[in-house]
Parts: C-alpha cells; structure tokens; sequence
C-alpha cells in the first residue's frame, strides 16, 4: 500500500475549510469573497461543504476592471492609478465586498495568473490579497509559481489559511 500526499482539493475539502466553516460558525459571521484571478474558485471551494449557507454569504467574481467598479464600488482611478493587480485594489476590493453584502468577514484576490498578462513590476505569479474581520483590512502580496492552474490553486489555498489565521488570532 502506497501512501501519498492529499491533493489540494482534498486539503480544502478536508481540512481548511471545514476549519474556517467551524471559526465564521463559532463567531456567527458570515463570508464574502471578492475574486479576481481565482474566478470564482474560493466561492467554490466554500460552499462545496455541505452546510456552507449557515456561513457563506455571497461571492463576487469581478474579473474586468468594469465588474470591480460596477459591483464592489471600487473606484474606478484608484484602478488606473495603482493597476488592477495592486494592494490599493485588493483593499479595496475586500471592503467593497462587506458594503454589497450582509456578511461580516471579506476576502478578496486580484492577481496575475498568466500565462500572459505579467510584467517587470508585476510578473506572472504576483497575487494581491485582502481579508476584511473585525472591522480591520489586512493585505499580503504572494509570488506563486507554475503554470495558471497553479497559480490560482496555490491563491485559493492560501486566501483560506490566511483567513483562516486571522479569524483564529
């Protein structure tokens, strides 16, 4: 019998979000995710729990610049000025997302996760992220590695611990 290390999937459904489930439950806070890059990937990886509406709100999949403006109010210059992959962005993003919602705790990611799109400042890989809880926004930039799936399984991943992390703190 051979033994080998859980996917990321199983991870998820195993372990991190059971936990961040059992914190927001704990606190009586409900999630909203704000998401970029990940297209959705956190929102489904929450509410792939059975159980996940006594905590999960609603999630936001703001790809363009137009979507982050139209449904989170992200300003509009403040994309123009830092860029869509920025901490100004991902902020603003997070508090967007509790505004246009009834929950209490935010995560949001805005990155690039390529194979395009990357630059000198900002290369393939870069990932911005924001966790509004308890009324504070904390924000982290990540450099990842790997093709796109990569990427955005590896920004899934830590958007969860992180705020995971926080919740517990």
């Amino acid at each position: 019998m051979t033994s080998s290390m859980p996917s990321n999937q199983e991870l998820l459904e195993s372990v991190l979000v059971p936990k961040l489930a059992d914190l927001l439950l704990e606190k009586k806070f409900k999630l909203v995710t704000a998401e970029s890059c990940t297209g959705g990937a956190v929102a489904a990886a929450c509410t792939d729990l059975a159980g996940s509406s006594d905590w999960f709100e609603r999630g936001f999949v703001t790809y363009s610049n137009a979507a982050k403006t139209e449904l989170l109010g992200v300003d509009a210059a403040l994309i123009v000025m830092h860029g869509a992959v920025s901490e100004a962005v991902a902020r603003a993003m997070a508090q967007g997302a509790l505004v246009h919602s009834a929950a209490q705790v935010s995560l949001a990611v805005t990155g690039v996760a390529g194979p395009g799109g990357g630059s000198p400042a900002k290369p393939v890989g870069t990932v911005w992220f924001a966790w509004g809880v308890s009324g504070q926004v904390h924000s982290q930039k990540m450099q990842f590695t790997g093709d796109r799936a990569a990427v955005r399984r590896a920004a899934v991943t830590h958007a969860l611990q992180r705020l995971t992390e926080l919740l517990r703190s």
